[in-house]
């Protein structure tokens, strides 16, 4: 399987999970000892990614481009990404997203998640 498709598995996992507005499963995607960056101070591990994502509104959806990824060891994987946050009530907010993918016996989740605004 190629870096990219391997990178798409795991992000259309959180994707859909965010368009569903299911924080527990977008927590999922996530390592239990994951750094998390959203546009509000950090946090570390499922339970706070969980409560970021039960923060946003309903109806907030993510579509997502794969810009970069790079092979940094045989269970890591870098992928850059452009995602466009969709609200029904206010104007898409369009960031920059990192994330390091670890592979473990369970597959592929999220380690590291930063997001940065465009400018």
């Amino acid at each position: 399987m190629s870096d990219a498709a391997i990178l798409r598995g795991v992000v259309d996992r959180w994707k859909a999970a965010v368009d569903a507005h299911e924080p527990e499963q977008v927590a999922a995607c996530f390592t239990d000892d994951a750094i998390f960056q959203g546009l509000h101070p950090y946090t570390v591990g499922r339970t706070g990614i969980a409560e970021y994502y039960a923060s946003q509104p309903l109806g907030m959806t993510a579509d997502y481009r794969v810009m970069e990824t790079r092979r940094l060891a045989d269970d890591l994987l870098l992928g850059y990404l452009g995602v466009d946050f969709a609200f029904t009530d206010r104007p898409t907010l369009t960031v920059n997203l990192g994330v390091l993918l670890h592979r473990t016996a369970d597959g592929w989740s999220i380690a590291h998640y930063q997001v940065s605004l465009l400018p």
